[in-house]
């Protein structure tokens, strides 16, 4: 079955960065789309970004863009975000999602104190 497992997250300072990852399974993950998502709390989930395949065309959140940026890696099934220049607004647990059955991962918490 679908299986998503990211890594990655932690606490860091404003202006830091993190790399998130998320391993793929149980799909032909070249075949769809990936995107992160990310909820704080007592907010709703929020699309923070999204990668297509096999073209990596993306698209970022406004309160995100020119700071994070989506990748992937097709013969790993991995997909990442590299995330820059980090504020505390930007704290959230963070998961990826898979575009075959909109499955998600666990998330990893990601907490960025001023």
């Amino acid at each position: 079955q679908v299986r998503l497992v990211e890594s990655g997250g932690g606490l860091v300072q404003a202006g830091g960065s993190l790399k998130l990852s998320c391993v793929a399974s149980g799909f032909t993950f070249s075949d769809y789309a990936m995107s992160w998502y990310r909820q704080a709390p007592g907010k709703d989930s929020e699309l923070v970004a999204i990668i297509s395949s096999p073209l990596n065309t993306t698209h970022y959140a406004d309160s995100v863009k020119g700071r994070f940026i989506i990748s992937r890696d097709n013969n790993e099934n991995t997909l990442y975000l590299q995330m820059n220049s980090l504020k505390p607004e930007d704290t959230a647990l963070y998961y990826c999602v898979e575009g075959k059955e909109l499955s998600r991962g666990q998330g990893v918490q990601v907490t960025v104190s001023s």
